[in-house]
């Protein structure tokens, strides 16, 4: 059996940050970009990896109903950073860290040595996410 990760799906507070972030700041090319009933989904991802996408999308919506009480839960756990994640890889970890400082994204930890065997970074995404981006070695 062989499976390959095809989409994964992150919150957003507002699409525009967001779509700047991961398009301007990370590299990412924009696979899609849907509005539907005022809500916006959109889709990025690696160009070198057409087959692997982000799908960015309004808080709450999916297939379940959630309640309002559960979408304000939902972005209030968004703005603490305590909601998603995503650990992204890279060769150039300095690199990248100096791109995404310089964007003005909000550093979590610079780059460093983890105990166990990782050098990485993290920031958070403008809706709050968290974005860890290990070293390829």
């Amino acid at each position: 059996m062989h499976l390959t990760i095809h989409s994964t799906f992150l919150p957003h507070a507002d699409p525009d940050a967001s779509l700047a972030f991961y398009r301007d700041t990370l590299g990412f090319e924009v696979r899609n970009d849907v509005g539907h009933r005022g809500m916006r989904w959109i889709t990025v991802g690696p160009p070198d990896q057409p087959g692997t996408s982000i799908v960015l999308h309004p808080p709450g919506v999916g297939p379940s109903p959630v309640t309002d009480d559960e979408r304000r839960t939902i972005v209030e756990m968004m703005a603490k950073g305590s909601y998603a994640a995503i650990i992204l890889a890279t060769t150039d970890l300095e690199g990248i860290f100096a791109r995404v400082q310089a964007s003005g994204a909000e550093v979590v930890q610079e780059p460093i040595e983890q105990p166990y065997g990782v050098r990485d970074c993290a920031f958070r995404d403008p809706a709050g996410n968290l974005v860890r981006i290990n070293e390829l070695r």
